[in-house]
């Protein structure tokens, strides 16, 4: 018997868990690994960790960085450099969030409102 714990993924609600897992999948190069109406399981290639995507049907976006509904929890991505990074998320259907906090980061949110954050 072991006490270990190991990742195994992080969940993100949202409205339509294909749409999202789409987004997430062209912006990380990441496959879609299973899929239904109501879940959809992203996998990256040599990566120990997945993204999984449910559907909630009352779903209400975060109002980042502060408001009625928190964010709750949010992900950062490690990037070389930003600007061709930020052009390309943006291009898939990310926003940049108005609220910058910081200068090693950039802050956006995903299609439904998620923020998550490019790095360096």
């Amino acid at each position: 018997m072991s006490d270990t714990i190991r990742s195994r993924s992080v969940v993100l609600d949202c409205p339509d868990p294909r749409a999202l897992a789409r987004f997430y999948g062209e912006i990380l190069d990441w496959r879609i690994a299973y899929a239904d109406d109501e879940w959809v399981v992203l996998n990256g290639g040599g990566a120990q960790m997945q993204i999984c995507f449910q559907k909630i049907d009352d779903f209400r976006p975060p109002t980042w960085p502060e408001g009625a509904v928190p964010q709750q929890f949010h992900l950062d991505f490690t990037v070389d450099e930003f600007d061709a990074t930020e052009k390309r998320v943006l291009a898939a259907g990310a926003t940049k969030a108005e609220f910058q906090p910081g200068d090693d980061y950039r802050v956006f949110l995903d299609p439904v409102g998620h923020p998550f954050c490019l790095c360096i």
